[in-house]
């Protein structure tokens, strides 16, 4: 019997704001930071890797609930608890004093992404396969086991999600097939921060054109006449054919980001981002039908599958934006991503922080080959940060991200750069506070 012998969480926080990497309207000086935790069991060569994405102050909080989140499968037998993982997360879901402070929503919520997320990692290690594969290895009952439905039973049932993993079924080989040729189709938000002077935004861009992206994506929202200007300047290095996304970190309120949107309809934007309040279904459905055919997408603050229900029975996004460090990892990933099946909505997830594009490779994957079939109007964000502190890092050739092929879900930090940008004893921050007391008064 392999057991669960112990829980790891480390506040991880790496100095992105001395570049204003990440930077936009609403977050202007994050340091890209991740509660890491480390599932260890008395076989050395099984543990488990996850993380939750925060930017900074705060992360210590995270911390601190993944470890709560955690305790209870600490002594349990490994088998027990990877056997099942939709009886596990169902355990640990309905922990009610931690439930309260939800639920399932903020950090009691990012700490159970957390935690899921390293017990699928230790799954798929397991399973000697990448997380993608394991998925797509399981018959639709087995992903429609795992997979939270509680309180969606309005808008997709049981039988429905079996029924849309089945028509897939017959086809997914071919699909493994094609993408280990092509790659999973992605964008860039690298050249766009909203703190990046012009003449570095004009050469990130011609950077990516030259490395074979057709998508971009551009920060706005602090200024519309500097907005102008930045969304004029995108369209001459990428061209009138390449799609540009525009994004606000939800920094307006309904009729800004109406008003403010069609001032910035003639560069022709694929999609407006985050244009409000994350919450706001009714006024993310206002917006949609204002800016048309400029599309409306959101979903990396979506806190739980019911809102990603709402937005879809509303019809108020065209495009999904589910964040696998925010949502409960894959039980929940999997309810939004049959939703969106089912209203025919494409998820494009978010990857914008540390270890997110390690993670959404892996989804990406598995929604193309297992539920939509589909790459239609997909495309995966990718952001050119910090996967040097990965074992398994993404790689993204021609503006496509390489089928993994490492047993895991690519979760796992090197060590060294744990002892390094650990807060606020690694060596990195230790040298920054000596710094700092050693200046004069």
């Amino acid at each position: 019997m392999t057991t669960i012998t112990a829980v790891e969480v480390h506040d991880v926080r790496f100095p992105t704001s001395l570049t204003a990497d990440g930077s936009d309207a609403m977050n202007k000086d994050g340091d890209y930071s991740a509660a890491y935790v480390v599932l260890r069991t008395d076989d050395p060569a099984l543990n488990g890797y996850g993380f939750t994405f925060t930017i900074g102050r705060g992360n210590d909080i995270c911390v601190l609930a993944s470890e709560q989140r955690a305790q209870p499968l600490i002594g349990r037998d490994a088998d027990d608890v990877l056997d099942d993982l939709g009886a596990t997360y169902r355990d640990l879901k309905t922990d009610s004093q931690l439930r309260w402070l939800g639920p399932e929503k903020g950090v009691e919520h990012l700490a159970m992404a957390a935690v899921m997320n390293a017990l699928w990692d230790m799954a798929a290690r397991r399973a000697g396969k990448p997380l993608w594969r394991l998925l797509a290895d399981m018959s639709p009952e087995e992903l429609v086991d795992v997979a939270d439905l509680q309180y969606l039973s309005d808008a997709l049932t049981r039988d429905e999600a079996v029924a849309l993993l089945r028509e897939q079924m017959p086809t997914r080989a071919a699909r493994i097939a094609e993408l280990e040729q092509t790659g999973y189709p992605c964008y860039t938000t690298s050249a766009g921060w909203l703190g990046y002077s012009d003449d570095k935004l004009r050469r990130l861009l011609r950077e990516a054109v030259d490395e074979g992206y057709r998508h971009v994506k551009l920060k706005v929202g602090a200024n519309l006449d500097e907005d102008i200007r930045r969304c004029r300047i995108a369209r001459e290095e990428i061209g009138p054919d390449a799609k540009l996304m525009i994004d606000a970190n939800q920094v307006w309120d309904v009729p800004q980001a109406i008003e403010w949107v069609k001032a910035l309809a003639e560069f022709d934007p694929l999609w407006i981002e985050e244009p409000t309040s994350p919450d706001d279904v009714l006024g993310h459905a206002a917006i949609r039908r204002a800016v048309a055919p400029i599309g409306v997408a959101t979903g990396e603050h979506g806190m739980n599958r019911v809102l990603f229900k709402q937005m879809f029975q509303a019809e108020a996004i065209d495009f999904c934006q589910l964040d696998s460090a925010r949502l409960a990892s894959i039980n929940e990933i999997l309810a939004v991503y049959l939703l969106a099946k089912k209203f025919d909505v494409p998820v494009c997830p978010h990857a914008g922080g540390v270890g997110l594009c390690e993670l959404v490779q892996h989804l990406s994957i598995f929604d193309y080959v297992a539920v939509s079939g589909s790459l239609e109007n997909r495309v995966t964000e990718f952001v050119d940060h910090l996967h040097e502190h990965f074992v398994d890092p993404c790689i993204v050739e021609n503006g496509a991200y390489r089928v993994p092929s490492m047993p895991g879900y690519s979760a796992e930090m090197h060590s060294a750069s744990i002892a390094e940008y650990s807060y606020p004893f690694g060596t990195y921050w230790a040298e920054r506070t000596l710094q700092a007391t050693a200046q004069p008064a």
